[in-house]
This record gives C-alpha cells, sequence and structure tokens, in this order.
C-alpha cells in the first residue's frame, strides 16, 4: 500500500520560514517523480515544485528563489523548505508522487492528506 504522509505545515507570519516533510513507503522511491503542490481556498490545485528522476528541480514562478524541493531517497524523504513567506502563500500543501511531471498534472499518481499552511500579514 502506498502512503505518503506530509508534516510540518503551521502558521507563521510574513518573511518567516517553514520545512514541510513528505514521507514516503510502498513504492520505489527513485523511480518516481516527486512533487509538491497546493490548493488555496476556492483555487485551483497549483503545482508548487517538482523534482524527477534527472534531479532537475522545476519550480513555480511565484515560489522561485525563496522555496526549495529536496529529497533523500534512502529514506524515502521529500522536502519543501520555504522561506521569505508570503500571505498568499497560505494554502493546504501535498505531496505527490507520479511516473512523470504530466501524471501529476493531471491530477494522477499518489497524494498524501496534505498540511496546512498558513501566513499571516
Amino acid at each position: 500500500q502506498v502512503q505518503l504522509v506530509e508534516s510540518g505545515g503551521g502558521s507563521v507570519q510574513a518573511g518567516g520560514s517553514l520545512r514541510l516533510s513528505c514521507v514516503v513507503s510502498g513504492l520505489t522511491y527513485n523511480n518516481y517523480c516527486m512533487a509538491w503542490f497546493r490548493r488555496a481556498p476556492g483555487k485551483g490545485r497549483e503545482r508548487v515544485a517538482n523534482i524527477c528522476s534527472s534531479g532537475v528541480a522545476v519550480y513555480a514562478d511565484s515560489v522561485k528563489a525563496r522555496f526549495t524541493i529536496s529529497q533523500d531517497s534512502g529514506k524515502n524523504m521529500l522536502y519543501l523548505q520555504m522561506n521569505m513567506l508570503k500571505p498568499e502563500d497560505s494554502a493546504m500543501y501535498y505531496c505527490a508522487a507520479g511516473p512523470s511531471s504530466i501524471t501529476l498534472l493531471l491530477g494522477n499518481g499518489y497524494w498524501g492528506q496534505g498540511t496546512q499552511v498558513t501566513v499571516s500579514s
């Protein structure tokens, strides 16, 4: 059974930092493209960042230079370091795994339950 479990969300003031973690089990980690998505109330799902087999990280323009996606494949862990947080970063953040980034953009693959991030001004 595949499981993705996020942690690390919380409430911070604008300009603060948070580090999200995702522990993955039930799949061969290195065979998958990993990503962080978010969904704010009343908005659609947004890909925040992904990292696939090439090891190259791709970021949404809105988070470039502020967020960093990383992984420890030996521990089946995915991370998202979020710095200089803004109120518009407030959302539920989801960890996802799929055979390709396209799979994830289509909403397929494996998804966690999410962790809430709230940024106050």
